[in-house]
């Protein structure tokens, strides 16, 4: 609602908070996540009515308790799945799914590809804290090669998965990422997921304090975060670093990270951004940087194009259906039909 130019919120964090008490391990990232959510929710001021939040086995799958909404805690790997029925039954409500890396990227694999490449309206956030936590300490599918973990204590001999890869080669259409401790990055990449027509992935860098943590120090630390990390903004420069002299720039095929001023680049040479390109060409490039290759990790809403929605391709078959055909009941449906045969 706006009056003479202000606006005005129905509903505040607090109207989405259960009163369950939110258990999980002292400083887990969890914690952030779920504020943050609250926030994206009074922002986007959907009724709790209107929200189902959908979530699978692990650690991050305990949030459903802590929200003021429909929920529904499934079983392991299955909240894409169970997610994509909800949305289809009932189109009108806004859909979430809480899911980490070992969650959707394991078991839940085949359903977390699947429910990005038919592209329906449901928006799922990926915890990643290259762990599994609840099950103490094993290696997940996002664990660096070489890791050292309970599960692998000589190190894994296997390279992860990137969650980005995954979804645009699923052909996702929307890609976020976000760290646990960069809570208004956080809020506004949630907040665009929300709007996103089909399905939006917003990976969240999180921190496991039990089992490994400090996973994310590179890019989290405040001493060098804004070094090693570009939040990218649509229609803006890709500008970092901690005087904001930094910038991403296009050398043949390849990024490369400059400083501004320096071996005759300029301002001008600085890429734009653009989310919203078909092309997923230099949005992948962009998701796939890594400090490792002397790159900062790109941050924010890194893909959102329009495509073609399940839930609604789905919806208007049926209308399209039931407008050709002069059956309006099961019964005139099937039990009157000619393929009809009893069994004695």
């Amino acid at each position: 609602m706006e009056v003479t130019g202000i606006k005005y919120q129905k509903h505040l964090p607090k109207d989405y908070k259960s009163e369950n008490a939110v258990r999980w391990c002292p400083g887990c990232g969890d914690y952030a996540i779920l504020t943050c959510l609250h926030k994206a929710m009074a922002e986007l001021n959907i009724e709790p009515y209107e929200t189902a939040v959908i979530s699978g086995i692990g650690c991050s799958s305990r949030l459903p308790y802590y929200m003021n909404t429909y929920g529904f805690h499934s079983i392991h790997g299955r909240a894409a799945a169970i997610a994509t029925g909800v949305k289809v039954a009932n189109p009108n409500l806004s859909v979430w799914v809480a899911t980490g890396d070992g969650d959707s990227l394991a078991i839940g694999g085949n359903h977390f590809i699947h429910a990005v490449r038919r592209n329906v309206d449901i928006n799922i956030l990926l915890f990643n804290n290259k762990i599994y936590g609840l099950t103490k300490g094993q290696y997940s599918p996002t664990s660096d090669r070489g890791f050292v973990s309970k599960s692998s204590p000589f190190g894994t001999v296997e390279d992860p998965f990137r969650p980005a890869e995954l979804c645009f080669g699923a052909r996702g259409t929307f890609f976020a990422r976000a760290i646990d401790v960069d809570m208004k990055n956080q809020v506004d990449v949630m907040v665009e997921a929300a709007r996103h027509k089909g399905t939006s992935v917003v990976e969240v860098l999180q921190n496991c304090v039990i089992f490994n943590d400090g996973i994310h120090n590179k890019i989290s630390d405040r001493t060098w975060k804004a070094d090693n990390t570009v939040t990218l903004k649509q229609g803006e420069k890709m500008i970092f670093g901690k005087d904001n002299d930094k910038g991403i720039v296009l050398e043949g095929w390849n990024l490369k990270a400059v400083t501004i001023g320096e071996n005759g680049y300029t301002l001008d040479d600085v890429l734009v951004h653009d989310a919203t390109t078909p092309d997923s060409t230099l949005q992948l490039k962009l998701a796939l940087m890594d400090i490792a290759e002397g790159l900062p990790v790109a941050l924010g809403v890194i893909r959102n194009t329009d495509g073609s929605s399940y839930d609604r391709d789905y919806q208007k078959q049926i209308e399209d259906v039931q407008k050709r055909t002069p059956r309006k009941s099961f019964t005139e449906f099937l039990l009157s039909a000619s393929n009809v045969w009893e069994v004695k």
